[in-house]
């Protein structure tokens, strides 16, 4: 399934109708103005979250290799 790339700032994302009411009565005093944004901000948590769930390995397959050599020199290897 391909989907097109976002012409403007922003897209629509469809999501069932229940749900959608459901968050309305969730956010009601809650201070959003609206499902959109309510929805805007829970993805935004989420996706930051993954995000950081993602590290880099500390060391590149070169450094890796650097410390290997080094450690040889020294004896330990």
């Amino acid at each position: 399934m391909s989907e097109k790339k976002p012409s403007g700032k922003y897209t629509t994302v469809s999501i069932p109708r229940t749900l959608y009411t459901r968050i309305q009565k969730l956010i009601e005093g809650k201070g959003f103005k609206s499902v959109s944004d309510y929805v805007t901000y829970v993805l935004r948590e989420v996706v930051a979250m993954h995000e950081s769930e993602v590290q880099e390995e500390p060391f590149t397959k070169e450094d890796l290799e650097e410390i290997k050599k080094r450690l040889r020199a020294l004896g330990y290897i």
